[in-house]
């Protein structure tokens, strides 16, 4: 028996771990499937967003994520958020897909408008904002990096290779310029004479 108590306890955590889960899962379920109106926005690129993912207004979750779908005419990718009761927007209103930092996973942002009628289940956001792929930023910043570091590299050493030459040359105008001719002679004893000079 005290061989199999290990064996038990074990699968008594194992039971209790997916207890929770099915709790929070049903939870979730709960959430996403409870009261709400259902809207629409197309995006060009939806990143990592999900089935589920929050919709928020001020950092305020208001609803989730309810359908994903692809326009086979435009090849758009349709959202579909239910968005809490009570909570009302206006028809001007524009849906963006942020990001939850670098690791956080993505979400519907809601960016109010000023009109005075309201958004009705069913219709769609006018102004959107597809999803930033964080990762291409990054990869395109560093190349850009690594080629403008090489293209000043190349630049310093055409620049050294161009003042070498220019040294070069005023070095050989200097040498012409201090021997134009046959130097004279110092001694004004040997200067050649003329006939009846003296």
């Amino acid at each position: 028996m005290s061989r199999k108590f290990p064996e038990i306890l074990t699968g008594l955590v194992v039971i209790a771990v997916a207890a929770v889960f099915l709790v929070y899962a049903l939870g979730r379920a709960q959430a996403i499937g409870g009261g709400g109106y259902v809207l629409k926005a197309q995006f060009s690129d939806i990143g990592g967003l999900t089935t589920g993912s929050n919709v928020k207004l001020g950092g305020v979750t208001i609803g989730h994520v309810v359908d994903e779908t692809l326009d086979p005419q435009t090849y758009a990718a349709v959202v579909k958020i239910q968005i809490n009761n009570g909570i009302k927007l206006p028809t001007d209103s524009s849906a963006t897909i942020s990001s939850d930092g670098l690791l956080g996973g993505n979400y519907v942002g809601i960016s109010p408008g000023g009109d005075d009628s309201m958004m009705q289940a069913g219709q769609s956001f006018q102004v959107t904002q597809s999803a930033i792929n964080i990762e291409n930023l990054l990869g395109q910043f560093i190349f850009n990096m690594g080629k403008s570091g090489s293209s000043g590299a190349a630049g310093g050493q055409q620049g050294s290779a161009a003042g070498g030459s220019a040294a070069g040359g005023s070095t050989a105008g200097s040498q012409g310029a201090a021997t134009p001719g046959a130097a004279a002679p110092s001694n004004p004893a040997l200067l050649p004479t003329t006939p009846g000079s003296k």
